[in-house]
This record gives structure tokens, C-alpha cells and sequence, in this order.
């Protein structure tokens, strides 16, 4: 099914944006609540001082919702349980121009929803980006974020996050920051190096799904992409998560690493643990490189009591294992450090 008609089906048709948002009463409850025909984007703008909550009701809402760094300790939830019942969607791409003449939005300029606010809880909705390679063959940049964060203690569950090419950006506020975000019980899809960045990122009990991609070469594309820094000791970890395809068997890479041109020196670090891994990962070869310049071998990636046809160990030297001592080392509680959102 074509991704927008997916959207659009889900709560409502699309929903017109940029009226004002309703305050809850009393205003001390410090809530503000987004119905059909109002802007997410306009209720962040109206949040003064940190611990606001934005509500969204039922709908889909068109539009780009950035959150700046001095809303701390925002909450934005959808206004039922059942993430499919509230939609933030755009459609940019990093090669996307942008109606300024200022050139195109670059990857990070591409996200539906942006934050850089600490303290950040999101939960219960559906973030997108559903720009499509198919519609736009003249564009080369196709990298398409449904959400780009960065901002020390960033919380999300239950919600989804569904794009094509680097659907979610887990990143830092400046290259020597460890910011720390946790996902827990989220659906995230995609097909090129869909989750990626710099963060330390933990993902407890989430489900990574590949897409089916009509193309005639493999791998279709690779589900992480860290970039680490050197410094770090921690980067991507999933625990008891599971991964799934819409594609054939063996067609995506579990991770590729990505060190990037502004930051040479990162050292990517990837652990995946108790995690049932579906056949669409190449049990084989499950890693592969972004430039031969830095192999895979190289970085920190590992593996630890993972089930499944795609988490087989054919190869051993080509998926490494932590032994059980090793794997103490890497839990939800040191990768968060003081920090404890699943309290």
C-alpha cells in the first residue's frame, strides 16, 4: 500500500494547519490540547517554562513540528493509547529545495519532527515522512527523517516511526556530548541505514521492520548506522527487540558503521542482545562497510544471545559475540547511566 494512503487511513483525512491550540483549564495543569485543524507546532511555540504536556487528539497533521532546547521537560503525547490514531507527516528530503532559493534541506533539515530540548517524552502517536524516491527521480539527496534528535534524556514510547532512508537521526548536541535517548515499545521502519547517529541510544522491546524495495541489487539497505564518538564508551544497544521484513530472505545488512566527513574519528558502537533477528537479515554477512576506508571489523559491534534465521551463526568470525561477562557491560541501566525513564 502506497505510504500516504496508509497515513491518511488511519484517523481522518488531512487536517489544515496553523490554528491556535486550545489551553486546558485550570491553566496551572500547564496542558495544551491539538484538535483537527489546529498546529502541533503552534501549541510547542505557546509552551512557556519546562513540564508542559501537548495533548493531540485523533487526526492527521501536515506539517514540520520543531522543539528548541529551552522547552525542557516537554511531554507531547496522543490524546488515545493507539499510536495509529495521531499522525505528524511531511514530505522533505535532504535533496529537497527549499522555497527560499537557500538551497536544499541536507538530511537533518529534512525531519518531520525535530528537538533539542532535554527531558523530551514523546509517546502514544506517529511520527512520518512520507516523501518517496518514485515521486521525485530527479532528486539524488533521498534521504527522508521522520525524527531528528538531539538533547540530553529524550524518552519515547510506543510511538511509530515510519520513513524510507534514514527514518529516525539519534544524535548529539555537539560532537563531545553523550546525550542518552531511550525507545521503548516502538515500531520503526525503513530501508537505508534507517536507524543512525552519534547518541547513546537504547531500544527496549522495540520492532524494526525492513521494507520491500524494488530494486535489483542487495543488500536493499541496512537497519542501523551508528556513528560513535572515540570517546563514548556507549552507542546503539537493542535489547529484546525484534526485527522484521517486508522484503526476500537475506536482503538487508544488520548494521553498516558510519564515520562521518566532519567527525573522522568516530568509533561506531553497535550492540544488538536478546533480540529475535528475522530471516530478512543476511545471516552470512550481517555487516557490511559504508566506505572501505573504515571496515566494519574495526568498530565496536556485537552481538549476545540473539535468535531467529537471521541472528545464525554461520560465519562466526563474521558476527562477533559478547560472552556473558562482557554483555554485564552493556544493560539499558550503564548505557543511561543516573538517568532512569523506565522507573
Amino acid at each position: 500500500m502506497h505510504r500516504r494512503t496508509l497515513l491518511t487511513g488511519f484517523a481522518g483525512g488531512l487536517v489544515a494547519t496553523g490554528a491556535a491550540p486550545a489551553f486546558a483549564a485550570p491553566a496551572r495543569r500547564r496542558v495544551l490540547h491539538v484538535r483537527p485543524g489546529e498546529s502541533v507546532q503552534t501549541a510547542v511555540d505557546a509552551v512557556e517554562g519546562p513540564g508542559w504536556t501537548v495533548v493531540v487528539h485523533p487526526g492527521t497533521y501536515r506539517e514540520v513540528v520543531s522543539v528548541p532546547a529551552e522547552k525542557t521537560g516537554l511531554t507531547l503525547r496522543g490524546a488515545t493509547r493507539d499510536p495509529r490514531d495521531v499522525v505528524i507527516v511531511y514530505d522533505n528530503a535532504n535533496g529537497t529545495p527549499r522555497p527560499d532559493g537557500s538551497g536544499t534541506y541536507g538530511t537533518a533539515g529534512s525531519a518531520t519532527f525535530t528537538s533539542a530540548a532535554p527531558g523530551l517524552t514523546v509517546r502514544d502517536l506517529t511520527l512520518a515522512n512520507d516523501w518517496l524516491r518514485a515521486d521525485h527521480p530527479d532528486i539524488t539527496g533521498t534521504q527522508a527523517v521522520a525524527a531528528y534528535m538531539y538533547g540530553d534524556r529524550t524518552r519515547f514510547e510506543n510511538v511509530r516511526l515510519l520513513a524510507h532512508q534514514d527514518t529516525l537521526f539519534v544524535d548529539t548536541t555537539a560532537l563531545g556530548t553523550f546525550d542518552r535517548q531511550y525507545f521503548r515499545h516502538c515500531y520503526i521502519e525503513g530501508d537505508v541505514d534507517f536507524v543512525f547517529g552519534r547518541a547513546t541510544a537504547v531500544f527496549e522491546q522495540c520492532h524494526f521492520r525492513t521494507l520491500a524495495r524494488d530494486v535489483d541489487f542487495t543488500p536493499k539497505g541496512m537497519v542501523f548506522a551508528p556513528s560513535t564518538a572515540r570517546a563514548n564508551p556507549y552507542g546503539i544497544l537493542a535489547v529484546r527487540c525484534r526485527i522484521t521484513s517486508g522484503a526476500e530472505d537475506g536482503a538487508y545488512k544488520l548494521a553498516r558503521p558510519w564515520v562521518p566527513s566532519y567527525e573522522t574519528t568516530a568509533w561506531p558502537s553497535l550492540v544488538v542482545r536478546e533480540t529475535r533477528i528475522g530471516p530478512g537479515i543476511d545471516a552470512v554477512a550481517p555487516y557490511t562497510n559504508m566506505r572501505e576506508a573504515h571496515p566494519w571489523q574495526t568498530m565496536r559491534f556485537a552481538e549476545y544471545r540473539n535468535s531467529g534465521p537471521g541472528a545464525a551463526l554461520h560465519i562466526p568470525e563474521n558476527r562477533p559475540q559478547f560472552t556473558r561477562v562482557q554483555a554485564l557491560s552493556h544493560t539499558r541501566e550503564t548505557y543511561l547511566g543516573d538517568w532512569r525513564p523506565y522507573a
